[in-house]
């Protein structure tokens, strides 16, 4: 399963160059859907992919052709097919070539053999990448941190209220009567102005109470890695009292930049308020961090012993206050789980998505769904 979700990872970027839009959480479902699926049927695979991976008529035949193309290149041949079945074979959209396409897939892959590379995700960490964090050995934790440090975390870009020069639809008055002064105060030429593009900052609030111990260093681990390679983000530790820890994980070392949280943060392994802790939140940081439209991780299992209408109320202004709020718990997938506590039920009304972060897959998937936020 792990070969199998590289390869549609890669496939999925595939598309992306192409221009098809592939939604954030498509590749988990599509991993789901294939489990039902005979891997060996060309048809019944590129049916389910078609299905769950295209959204617009106009995408399917560049799909068509980056699916056959990538079939080939991933299957080492022409595997069979059901009877009487065969895709579409339209020809490309204007301007797009299957050969651009298969270039910009082996540019990719090529970049990610570099050192530092984040088009590919892990190969050599095939093993552990269904694993359960609480499981992982001290070698295996360093060999997945190592591949923590390879994804990208790009969520979004905003539009800000700053113009700058560029094609957009307005005229720049300024610009254009600057330039009338060299032509006799005639205007030859109207300058455009376009809306100034930044990328949405990250913030990340960490549970490191008692009932998150078993994940609490991986998790520190991720965000260290998330500060690594994304510009603006804010990272803050909560069990019953909060603690801010960006500066501590900017430090360049993962070993460095945990010892440094652990000497700030004083509640670890403590309960959980999670309501009060949002509270605190707000109050202190709020506008300062939540500027911006940034997307928001609220990292927990949900165990918590304040009150759940307190959780709400604070869970509700921090959708407000952001362009997306995701809740990551690593107890979903594990056996019989359900989100039945009080303050779950209470919170989740107001949580956008409400992702599992229990393994390397999780993680990557939630890369991928993060980079596929505009």
């Amino acid at each position: 399963m792990s070969l199998l979700l590289d390869n549609l990872l890669i496939f999925s970027r595939l598309l992306r160059r192409a221009g098809v839009e592939v939604q954030g959480n498509a590749v988990a479902a599509l991993v789901d859907a294939l489990r039902y699926v005979d891997l060996a049927v060309r048809d019944d695979v590129y049916h389910a992919c078609r299905a769950l991976l295209v959204h617009r008529h106009d995408q399917i035949a560049v799909f068509d052709l980056a699916f056959a193309a990538f079939w080939r290149q991933h299957q080492g041949g022409r595997p069979r097919t059901a009877a009487g079945a065969t895709p579409a074979a339209e020809p490309p959209a204007a301007g797009v070539r299957i050969e651009d396409l298969l270039a910009s897939h082996d540019e990719a892959d090529a970049d990610a053999a570099a050192p530092g590379g984040s088009a590919k995700i892990w190969s050599t960490s095939g093993a552990l990448a269904g694993k359960d964090f609480a499981a992982f050995t001290a070698d295996e934790l360093a060999e997945a941190r190592a591949a923590l440090s390879r994804l990208a975390w790009q969520p979004g870009q905003r539009r800000t209220r700053r113009w700058t020069r560029g094609r957009g639809a307005r005229v720049d008055l300024r610009r254009a009567i600057a330039g009338s002064l060299r032509t006799g105060g005639e205007v030859v030429k109207l300058p455009r102005r376009a809306r100034q593009v930044r990328p949405r900052p990250l913030v990340l609030l960490c549970d490191v109470s008692g009932s998150m111990e078993r994940y609490s260093r991986m998790l520190l681990h991720f965000a260290h890695a998330v500060t690594q390679r994304h510009r603006r983000v804010e990272t803050f530790l909560f069990s019953t009292t909060l603690t801010r820890v960006t500066r501590e994980l900017r430090a360049a070392g993962p070993d460095e930049a945990l010892a440094a949280v652990s000497r700030s943060a004083a509640d670890f392994s403590g309960g959980t308020r999670i309501g009060a802790v949002l509270k605190e939140f707000h109050q202190r940081w709020g506008r300062r961090v939540l500027h911006g439209g940034p997307v928001a991780l609220l990292i927990s299992d949900g165990w918590d012993l304040g009150d759940p209408l307190e959780l709400a109320d604070q869970t509700a202004r921090l959708q407000r206050s952001c362009h997306r709020l995701i809740w990551l718990n690593p107890l979903i997938g594990t056996a019989d789980y359900a989100p039945l506590t009080r303050g779950l039920q209470a919170a989740l009304p107001f949580v956008d998505d409400f992702l599992p972060v229990r393994t390397l897959t999780n993680l990557a998937q939630l890369a991928l769904h993060l980079n596929a936020l505009a």
